[in-house]
């Protein structure tokens, strides 16, 4: 039987994104069943299951060897730092403990195709209605037309105090423009928190570089609180300029697609591939 793998998120007090997290072991469960392997997740920090709770529970079911993988898009130094003091705890409390580790997500080729697939389902024409007096009649719906090379994008992270965590979103962004986006007028960076441009900051830059429409695209794995800011901070900038069609994304969210990623970086590290 192949060594188990334990998916490792930082963890939140919302627990929208702790049960997604959930749902996404199961299919991953699912889908690690027909190779024999087990899987399980923790976070490090604030949400439940606790990662010591999610190991303790492996040893005890006779695992002593298992894969660690952070659940994380860019390299979050909060994890980074964590998970290696952690684990070295856990190995004092199981001594026949062993890990192997995984490289984080990152911009993989397939995330950046999953977060076109997002930005396509909010940009499906819906069209903005502008109401229209008809001959003196019932006032009717009249379709305004919005062309792709009028629509900017604007890529949100979650933010770091880190700037070598701030620059892996900014640099998501130009390689998303350039392989899934670029018949878009521009893609635009912001983050929910910590560090500037934020939401506002970003559709606006969008707005005075003339689009009529700005999609926000969550660069987040989960839905939870912090989608639920994102949406804010964008629903609130469109309430105050009418004339701009503002859209959100969804996030990324649990899915077979960022399933392939996580099981291509389980089997690298029982592999021993490093990068």
């Amino acid at each position: 039987m192949k060594p188990p793998l334990l998916l490792i998120g930082q963890g939140s007090h919302d627990d929208n994104g702790s049960a997604e997290f959930g749902r996404f072991i199961h299919r991953l469960r699912c889908r690690l069943d027909r190779t024999a392997a087990d899987v399980s997740g923790g976070y490090v920090t604030q949400a439940r299951p606790r990662l010591s709770d999610s190991i303790a529970s492996l040893v005890a079911r006779g695992y002593h060897r298992m894969v660690a993988l952070p659940l994380s898009l860019t390299g979050d130094p909060r994890i980074g730092s964590d998970i290696p003091a952690l684990m070295a705890l856990e190995q004092e409390r199981h001594p026949m403990l062993t890990c192997d580790y995984g490289r984080p997500l990152g911009p993989d080729p397939r995330v950046l195709a999953l977060l076109a697939e997002r930005l396509a389902d909010a940009a499906t024409e819906v069209p903005s209605l502008r109401l229209v007096p008809a001959g003196g009649g019932p006032l009717e719906e009249e379709p305004e037309r919005i062309e792709t090379g009028e629509t900017a994008v604007v890529l949100v992270g979650d933010g770091s105090t880190s700037p070598a965590c701030n620059a892996d979103v900014h640099r998501v962004s130009r390689l998303f423009w350039e392989t899934h986006a670029h018949e878009y007028m521009t893609v635009e960076t912001a983050f929910a928190s910590l560090t500037p441009p934020g939401v506002p900051g970003g559709i606006e830059r969008c707005r005075r570089l003339g689009a009529r429409r700005v999609i926000v695209v969550p660069y987040l794995l989960f839905a939870g609180g912090l989608l639920e800011k994102v949406w804010a901070q964008a629903m609130a900038y469109a309430a105050g300029h009418p004339d701009l069609d503002v859209r959100c994304a969804e996030v990324i969210g649990d899915c077979e697609g960022l399933a392939d990623v996580v099981i291509e970086r389980y089997e690298e590290a029982l592999a021993g591939i490093v990068w």
